[in-house]
């Protein structure tokens, strides 16, 4: 059987036995989804191609150590080091990525914080409001880290509260708790903080 056939199981096992090809074939089929997960965080494309070398040579060090026991959850796995190494770059930094937008069909840029404000209207909520995201952001810097994390996340990453689980290393009922109080909490924030929203 070719080695492309096996799982990613498989191939940490042939990699860890000496076949340094091994692991290029894993990097193969996982470097887009990992570099985008970085990407859509940092923004900054040097930044990410550091952030994901630096994944790949932690990967590289605990494999060589054997100390990889994953249980064939191998994405997951890697995800959660350029998860760590991201949250490490934040923190040296001291400065939290800005909130993402998207642009609608009208060119107006959408907030995807938006429904936390409680309307409906969103195209003309946030066409109303060019300081929603100002004000959005800088009550993100005020969550409790692992709130800002699920938040980020979720949001940033795009990642289901089921792979937040995994990533997090916490049960699906503590990442929905998690971005449920972050909700509630950014509400209580903008309006303690008296930072408009309409």
């Amino acid at each position: 059987m070719s080695i492309l056939k096996l799982n990613d199981n498989e191939i940490v096992s042939i990699y860890c036995k000496g076949n340094e090809n091994a692991l290029e074939i894993l990097l193969n089929r996982h470097k887009r989804k990992i570099f985008s997960s970085i990407y859509v965080i940092v923004k900054d494309n040097e930044l990410a191609n550091d952030l994901f070398q630096e994944t790949f040579f932690k990967v590289i060090v605990t494999l060589k150590k054997g100390q990889y026991n994953e249980e064939g959850k191998f994405l997951p796995w890697v995800l959660r080091i350029a998860r760590n190494l991201i949250i490490d770059h934040f923190r040296k930094i001291k400065k939290m990525p800005p909130v993402p937008v998207y642009t609608n069909d009208k060119g107006e840029e959408i907030c995807i914080f938006s429904n936390i404000s409680g309307h409906n209207n969103t195209d003309e909520f946030l066409g109303e409001n060019i300081a929603l995201k100002n004000n959005l952001r800088k009550a993100i810097k005020e969550l409790p880290f692992d709130q800002k994390e699920v938040v980020i996340m979720r949001m940033y990453y795009d990642l289901s509260f089921k792979e937040i689980a995994e990533i997090t290393n916490v049960s699906i009922n503590t990442s929905l708790g998690r971005m449920r109080y972050a909700l509630l909490n950014l509400k209580k924030i903008l309006t303690e903080k008296k930072l408009e929203l309409i």
